[in-house]
């Protein structure tokens, strides 16, 4: 069922969506994207690169990011993503993708949503914001 602009509220929260982490899932994105990289999907080279593990791509964390908004309006448009990644996502490790409204635009139908990733400690790890047409 499509999400009809009039339904939507300033300051509704999204229903929250966890990511799913598993170094599997990973290297099955990783993969498809063209990107193995050994920061990704081996912890031990990871931690040999400085980081504290093999860490989630952001760009699959942006995808996290949009299937929380499809999700929430099915059929919309997603005019505008926007991030900051601001510590690395742990591969393995729990995470979950939540939204709030934060505009309204009625002229143009469309939405603004701010976004997280938090990690298993509630930590924001990725936050940005999009701009949606419904």
């Amino acid at each position: 069922m499509s999400r009809r602009f009039e339904d939507v509220e300033f300051g509704e929260d999204l229903p929250e969506i966890p990511i799913e982490t598993a170094m599997a899932n990973v290297r099955r994105f990783t993969r498809a994207a063209g990107m193995s990289h050994a920061r990704f999907d081996d912890h031990e080279a990871a931690r040999e690169q400085g980081l504290p593990g093999a860490i989630v791509p952001g760009i699959m964390s942006q995808g996290a990011l949009a299937a929380l908004i499809h999700r929430w309006a099915p059929g919309c448009t997603i005019d505008r993503i926007d991030t900051v990644f601001r510590a690395p996502l742990l591969v393995d490790r729990p995470a979950h993708c939540r939204g709030v409204v934060t505009d309204l635009d009625e002229t143009t139908r469309s939405v603004e949503v701010d976004l997280t990733v938090t990690n298993e400690t509630g930590e924001t790890r990725v936050l940005g914001t999009a701009t949606v047409r419904l």
